[in-house]
């Protein structure tokens, strides 16, 4: 039976950081008491109420000493919470208190009616507020994909997709990227991000390619410099954010490209080629792991006890806590129904401490108790998951400093942060063909720009951007391709722009066409009869050619494209991959201003049915893993 008490009087939280947000926290809480929204339900002992003076709340211990007494205080349903994430929209008014949840998230264009940095820091305060209000006062973490920049919110600065980063070969850049991405989240309130993304992929077809920084382990193991720059040198620093190293393990091996599919290989090719981005990022104090949607030889890694329990946690010394991907624990036997017992207790006894159920979480809460009640999961194994869970609450100072800085709104999208964009940009261009003809003067007389992407922030940041599959159009604030080159060339010189290419005569010096991909993310980016150009890309580029001026492209996509048979119609190609928001860097080197300096992260293959081709194998691409032209 289900007792609902009302809550006992909420006691202020530890002293804010700044005055301002006690005022804030105080405010709220009295809203949510006038309202009659807080209530605190227990369906096991509560062992006695909140004890301001508890050795859990004072800063000066140390943490694991914190964790054991505020462990010893919690009752099963308390780390039932904890062990729970929740999607925002799927909270009611006073359930983060009334479940004790440990964590909300906010999936891909999940986002408040406010769309701001202050109203995302007014979601995160009335949430935390509630949090406050349990028992042990036990504050909430809340995720979010900020993947390529804070990319939920409007307004923030838009990096390129990893695929790019990869391009730069600069794990300092990338260290960089990762501090302003967590100056821009924290400045919202939020204070765990589900990145970085550390898959080796291996298959083009695949439709999460662009969220890794190429197909040989070593980049990825190298820019692992981001979780430093997420985390910062210790958690509960200033923007200190919780990193993610995900997806745990081998999703980017699996058969045909597969997005959720099976990596059908031998565990000495998942240990040489898929796990050493993990072990760096462990290494590097990564503070938690999301596991892979896919399978390994057959079994789904959310269910899959020696690569999470013996291998990540115990062979590689993993101290943080592991999450589940969304909804993923319903595919462990294959049936997407709801949770079974079996699935939940197959999850939790593998290794997984906390579990994204979105939607379903209540659901999730009441078979979990059952299986614990009847055995089959140990509390040793609940007990364990929340010392990793609360370890990490502890040393990001969430109890000392419970509610979002507000002092930070205007960090979100500052000029400083977009010109480090923009060097990304420039840094990731990969120049795979060049007759001569770049770099482009400026002072070129008429330039003709065609191609849907050239004009459309939404195409040119793909895919994880407002939205989980992104969308064209403006849809955000920054800089298009076609703004950039109207902004680098010389005020003298004549820019027409034409979608379709129409309109072009030989009175033009040179055709800059940028064509690509449209947007898209996992499960709806998987191009299992190979990634190209659409019907209506092509027939720019043909009515671009009939004119007899040269042409040079320039191609917007998350991963290599089929390009071999156009490519010699074409003066000069330029991989520009998935740039975000600051189009001007491709400008920059189009005309000069920067050298190309990328190289491949990815080989680049000759047809369609030539994947997977990779470095080290007995195929021959187009062109080659780290192939790059320079001017």
């Amino acid at each position: 039976m289900t007792t609902t008490l009302s809550a006992p009087p909420i006691a202020p939280p530890p002293p804010p950081r700044r005055p301002t947000r006690w005022l804030i926290a105080a405010g709220l809480a009295l809203v949510l008491l006038a309202a009659g929204g807080v209530y605190f339900f227990l369906r096991d002992d509560d062992s006695g109420g909140f004890d301001p003076d508890a050795p859990y709340l004072d800063a000066s211990r140390p943490v694991a000493e914190r964790v054991d007494d505020l462990l010893g205080r919690m009752t099963l349903d308390e780390k039932l919470g904890q062990m729970t994430q929740a999607e925002r929209k799927e909270v009611g008014a006073g359930e983060v208190t009334s479940y004790a949840l440990g964590s909300l998230l906010s999936g891909g264009g999940s986002v408040p009616a406010d769309n701001t940095p202050q109203g995302w820091a007014d979601m995160y305060d009335a949430f935390q507020t509630e949090a406050l209000a349990t028992r042990l006062r036990i504050p909430m973490i809340y995720g979010v994909d900020a993947v390529h920049g804070h990319n939920n919110v409007k307004g923030a600065t838009i990096f390129p997709h990893n695929i790019g980063l990869g391009a730069t070969r600069d794990p300092g850049l990338v260290r960089r990227i990762g501090e302003t991405v967590a100056i821009e989240v924290t400045a919202t309130g939020l204070d765990w991000d589900f990145a970085p993304c550390l898959c080796v992929a291996r298959d083009i077809r695949w439709g999460r390619t662009y969220e890794s920084f190429g197909e040989d382990p070593e980049i990825a193991s190298s820019m692992t410099t981001i979780v430093t720059g997420l985390q910062g040198e210790r958690l509960g620093g200033p923007n200190s954010v919780l990193a993610t190293a995900k997806h745990y393990v081998g999703d980017g091996a699996t058969k045909g490209g597969k997005d959720q599919g099976d990596a059908q290989i031998a565990e000495e090719e998942l240990r040489k080629i898929h796990l050493p981005p993990f072990q760096a990022a462990v290494k590097a104090g990564v503070g938690s792991v999301m596991i892979s949607f896919s399978s390994f030889n057959g079994v789904k890694l959310h269910g899959h006890r020696y690569l999470i329990t013996d291998v990540l946690k115990g062979e590689l010394g993993f101290t943080g806590f592991v999450v589940s991907d969304w909804n993923a624990i319903d595919q462990i036997d294959g049936v997407r129904d709801q949770f079974t017992p079996a699935e939940v207790s197959t999850a939790i006894n593998a290794g997984i401490d906390m579990v994204m159920v979105p939607e379903r979480w209540r659901e999730f809460i009441a078979v979990l108790r059952d299986e614990v009640n009847a055995g089959t999961v140990p509390v040793s194994r609940i007990d364990d998951a929340n010392r990793r869970i609360l370890t990490k609450k502890f040393e990001l100072g969430m109890f000392e400093h419970p509610m979002a800085d507000r002092t930070q709104f205007d960090k979100v999208g500052a000029q400083a942060h977009r010109d480090l964009a923009r060097q990304a940009v420039r840094q990731s261009q990969v120049l795979l063909k060049n007759d001569g003809i770049l770099p482009l003067s400026p002072k070129t007389p008429k330039v003709f720009v065609a191609g849907r992407h050239a004009d459309d922030i939404g195409r040119q940041s793909g895919g994880w951007t407002l939205t989980w599959q992104g969308e064209p159009g403006a849809i955000t604030d920054g800089t298009t391709i076609l703004q950039g080159i109207k902004d680098t060339v010389d005020p003298a010189t004549t820019v027409t722009y034409s979608a379709d290419g129409t309109g072009l005569d030989r009175g033009y010096g040179v055709a800059i066409a940028v064509v690509g991909e449209a947007p898209y993310a996992e499960y709806e980016g998987d191009r299992p009869d190979g990634v190209t150009l659409d019907q209506s890309d092509l027939e720019t580029l043909d009515r671009l050619r009939a004119s007899g001026v040269p042409v040079v492209v320039v191609l917007v996509s998350g991963r290599p494209m089929d390009v071999t048979a156009r490519l010699p119609r074409w003066k000069a190609l330029l991989a520009a991959w998935l740039p975000g928001t600051e189009g001007a860097g491709v400008a920059d080197v189009l005309f000069g201003a920067h050298p190309p300096t990328g190289k491949l992260p990815m080989s680049w293959p000759t047809t369609p049915d030539q994947e997977p081709v990779n470095k080290g194998d007995e195929k021959t691409p187009l062109f080659p893993y780290g192939f790059g032209l320079t001017y």
